[in-house]
């Protein structure tokens, strides 16, 4: 499914095309991916209405599984047939500081699957090998797609809430990522107490069911203050509303890659002393490196994690989009071949 320009979803309720493309080759330790499922994630909304900005015409997705097709030359770490994953991370320059201390997702020279190159919204991609990751059969196609990115990114935010067993952790939205978040906290930190801040009732009671000890509005007053809180949504608005939720010196971490523009005018009520003072700190979340690809793919096996997944066929992608902005969600959405 190709995008050749940027579109705004409410008035294009089908921004992405069927194309005939030539097949891709393998270059030098590169491996060639037959595609079976792709997830669908917030942040092809943003590369579609240009929050960030994708090498047009591209082929959108980044939640890839499939099979090894064709190796290129020197390409050895992966046998033919073997099943891989792809996920945000397509590549980075392997020699600046941030790769050279496992910060890769920081790096000038960093490039995103979907974004920067082809992604997997197609039958057939390429990547290097090195940037590509085994999948175990725990999980079926379906299930592994939203470990790649949905997963990942809520593993990454999660270490860096710095949580700690018995303490209270926030999750502000509760789609594909949050509700992994979920999953693992419930596995790692088994005291944490979880409260959820929704905008859909939908949303809220499937929170409820996955463990969540609470769960309100998005613009609702927790019972307890919260060490912690990740922000998994596209909007400003949630931002100042957790901050008055924080305990003092407590942390918000937003794992997001953009902010809609539409609410920004909601910091204008951010004020100090009732949102920031008493050392609270706000950090965000970059892509994802190498590192929380494997580490969380691990983890999920190790706690056999089954994603809740609604499927699509890859021809209904613009439909699957759609409810996604619409916020028809219950966990995450993916694509089958």
């Amino acid at each position: 499914m190709l995008l050749e320009t940027i579109r705004t979803l409410e008035k294009d309720s089908e921004p992405l095309r069927f194309s005939e493309m030539c097949d891709p080759s393998p270059a030098e330790k590169e491996i060639l991916v037959q595609v079976s499922a792709c997830g669908v994630c917030h942040t092809e909304l943003d590369e579609i209405e240009g929050r960030t900005m994708p090498h047009l015409p591209v082929v959108l997705g980044h939640q890839v599984v499939g099979r090894v097709a064709a190796l290129g030359k020197n390409a050895g770490r992966f046998n033919l047939g073997d099943r891989v994953g792809v996920a945000w991370i397509f590549s980075a320059c392997g020699a600046c500081k941030f790769c050279r201390s496992g910060d890769e997702n920081l790096c000038a020279d960093f490039r995103a699957t979907g974004r920067d190159v082809n992604g997997g919204y197609a039958e057939l991609m390429t990547v290097h090998q090195d940037f590509a990751y085994p999948l175990t059969e725990v999980f079926t196609d379906a299930e592994a797609a939203p470990l790649l990115c949905a997963g990942a990114i809520g593993y990454r935010s999660l270490r860096l809430s710095g949580i700690a067993d018995g303490q209270n952790l926030g999750l502000t939205g509760f789609g594909a990522s949050a509700h992994l978040v979920l999953k693992m906290v419930r596995h790692k930190y088994p005291h944490v107490k979880v409260f959820i801040f929704a905008r859909s009732e939908r949303e809220r009671a499937f929170a409820k069911e996955l463990g969540a000890v609470w769960s309100g509005d998005t613009t609702s007053t927790s019972p307890q203050q919260l060490d912690a809180i990740i922000d998994t949504t596209p909007a400003w608005m949630p931002i100042v509303e957790a901050l008055k939720n924080l305990e003092p010196g407590g942390r918000l971490v937003i794992n997001a890659i953009r902010k809609e523009e539409a609410d920004k005018e909601v910091l204008l009520s951010l004020n100090y002393s009732d949102h920031l003072w008493l050392e609270k700190e706000i950090k965000s979340v970059a892509n994802v490196a190498r590192t929380d690809v494997s580490g969380f793919l691990q983890l999920a096996a190790d706690m056999h994690i089954k994603p809740e997944v609604e499927e699509y066929a890859l021809q209904d992608a613009n439909r699957a989009l759609a409810e996604l902005k619409s916020a028809k969600v219950r966990g995450a959405k993916v694509l089958r071949m």
